[in-house]
This record gives C-alpha cells, sequence and structure tokens, in this order.
C-alpha cells in the first residue's frame, strides 16, 4: 500500500489527482507530486491533498526503468478537484475511452483539467479543447494540429488555460503552470514560498499571454543575485544600466555582457518584464487606480504602464485586471 504521512491525512484543502499509466513521462509526473505532493505544514491544513491514479491495470512502467505502484485507480477522478495530465505515452497513442469519459465528467462537475507537454493529446481526445487556444511541446504542436483540428495551437507559449483548463508547453513550462494553479487558489505570497523551495522563479504568471521571447533564465550569477533582489524591492526607483552597473562594480559593457549571461535578458528588458510582472500581481490583488500602480512598479505615467504592458502582455491593464482578477476570485479555494 502506498504510504500516505499523517500530516497529509489532516489536510482538507483541494484534492489533485495525477495520472499514471505504463509509460510514464517520470519527470512530468514528477513536477506534480513537487508542487502538490510533498508535505508543507507551513501552508496549513487547507493546502492541497495529492494522489497518483492509475488508468490501466498495472505493473506500471515509468521512464528510467521505475515500476510504479499508484494509490488507486480511475475512480479517483470522481473526487478530484484538479487532474494533472503527465507528458503523454506518444503523439499517435489511442487515449482509453474509459479515461476521456471521467475526464469530461469531472470537468463537467468543476473540476480543473490540466496537461504538462504531450499531456495535451489526452485533453484534446475529450473533446473540451475543440475551438481552445492551446499549448504543447514545439516538437509536438504540428502532430498535435493534424490530429485535432479543432484545437488554435500556440506553440510559443508557456502555458494556455481558460474555463478550468490549462495546457502548458514542455516539462519545465509544467512547473511555471503549476505555480500559477498554486498562485490561482492560495494567492502570491503562497506561490512565492513553494517556488523560493524548488529554487524556480515565480514571477512568470499571467496565464494566456506567456510567450517564449520572455526566455527563461539561464543561471543566476551571486554577483548580481543581491542586485537582482534590491531592483525587484525597489521598482519605483529610477534604474539605469550605469546605476545598476555601479551598484556591482562592474563596466557598463561587462555588466550587460554579464547580465544577459545571468538572465537571459539584457538589462533594460529585465526591468521592464519585472515592472510588468508587479503591474499584475497589483492588478489582480488591488483595486488601486492606474496611475498609483505605475508609479509604484516604476513605470510613472498610467499611459508608460499601458504602453508596455500592452507591448509584452497583448491586453491592457484594465482588460487584464477584468479577465484575471474575476478567474482569481472565483478559483482561490478555501
Amino acid at each position: 500500500m502506498p504510504i500516505i504521512s499523517d500530516t497529509a491525512e489532516s489536510l482538507h484543502g483541494p484534492q489533485v489527482v495525477a495520472l499514471v499509466y505504463d509509460g510514464l513521462c517520470t519527470f512530468e509526473f514528477g513536477i506534480a507530486a513537487e508542487i502538490f505532493g510533498i508535505a508543507r505544514p507551513e501552508m496549513g491544513p487547507g493546502w492541497y491533498r495529492f494522489a497518483s491514479a492509475a488508468i490501466e491495470p498495472g505493473p506500471l512502467r515509468a521512464l528510467g526503468g521505475l515500476q510504479v505502484l499508484a494509490d488507486g485507480g480511475i475512480d479517483l477522478l470522481e473526487s478530484a478537484d484538479v487532474i494533472i495530465v503527465p507528458g503523454w505515452c506518444g503523439a499517435e497513442a489511442a487515449v482509453p475511452t474509459a479515461l476521456i469519459e471521467s475526464l469530461v465528467a469531472a470537468h463537467r462537475r468543476g473540476c480543473c483539467l490540466v496537461s504538462i507537454c504531450s499531456g495535451a493529446f489526452v485533453l484534446a481526445a475529450t473533446g473540451l479543447l475543440d475551438g481552445r487556444r492551446v499549448t504543447t511541446h514545439w516538437r509536438y504542436a504540428e502532430a498535435l494540429r493534424r490530429r485535432f483540428p479543432a484545437l488554435l495551437v500556440d506553440e510559443a507559449a508557456l502555458y494556455h488555460g481558460e474555463d478550468r483548463i490549462f495546457t502548458s508547453a514542455g516539462s519545465a513550462a509544467g512547473i511555471d503552470l503549476m505555480i500559477e494553479l498554486v498562485r490561482r487558489d492560495f494567492g502570491a505570497e503562497k506561490a512565492n514560498s513553494v517556488a523560493r523551495r524548488i529554487v524556480m522563479p515565480a514571477h512568470r504568471s499571467g496565464g494566456q499571454a506567456q510567450f517564449l521571447e520572455r526566455p527563461v533564465a539561464v543561471r543566476r550569477e551571486t554577483t548580481l543575485g543581491p542586485l537582482l533582489d534590491e531592483v525587484r524591492g525597489g521598482l519605483a526607483r529610477r534604474w539605469t544600466i550605469a546605476r545598476m552597473a555601479k551598484a556591482v562594480n562592474m563596466s557598463r559593457r561587462t555588466f550587460e555582457r554579464r547580465f544577459v549571461e545571468a538572465t537571459g535578458l539584457g538589462p533594460g528588458d529585465w526591468l521592464v518584464a519585472e515592472r510588468i510582472e508587479a503591474a499584475k500581481d497589483l492588478l489582480t490583488t488591488t483595486t488601486a487606480p492606474m496611475e498609483e500602480i505605475a508609479a509604484a512598479v516604476g513605470f510613472g505615467t498610467a499611459h508608460s504602464l499601458r504602453h508596455h504592458f500592452r507591448a509584452r502582455v497583448r491586453l491592457t491593464p484594465s482588460a487584464y485586471r477584468q479577465e484575471f482578477m474575476h478567474i482569481a476570485a472565483s478559483d482561490v479555494r478555501a
């Protein structure tokens, strides 16, 4: 029998169920288990409960020569609040009819459906994604379009989500999406706490407008780490490249080179991106006017905020607030 800790037994939060199948993608399943299955007593008794559900009889194998014993079978989906589909076993692999029916029924009763990487093929097989914008790993995008022509496949996105159905790109993008789900359910502070524990950035929130033109940080140089934290903590201040370079005792040329190596972005682009993310949090967690938000995050004026926000997010700040404040309010679970 699977081992369930006393901590897990005392939880009464949302029930997260990850699918297990023969040929399981170990890393993608591990993402779900890492975010939702690890004991986090600091989060309180309302934190997630986690279980694994085998969709077929065993023995089940996972990538890397592992054998998997799940917590239960497909009947666990009947009590799930969130169902996670790890990367599927193949773009052309058939999805069992019983699984399709269970996923459709779960969504109909209010369950959230989530896929990581090629798990999008499973959700697509339900028909629930027809006419929706979705994503998957760029290597599978064309196959997903070909097999499910009713989908709007966006291979440039890290993740997409609407109406309680979420799809994410490659494996690492699944982590971004899982953290985003935590943010929607429990708020930015707890999402940031989870991200810190797994040493991941928590600032790439924002649902349907996350594009790979904003690259994942390559590494975080120890010489720049304190500066990045200082800038994030004081976005309203006037940060120039020269000022940042001086703060770490580098020439401007050396600083710009080291900055790109450490973050994947130039200093100016990184600063704008950080200000946008801070603005997103204020837009969805406060009713502050645009001028106040613009000043708080360092854009100065509402006009400047709208200009940069629309260029990066493809929405106006007002439209973003209207869409995502509503989602955050309706999706948070006590």
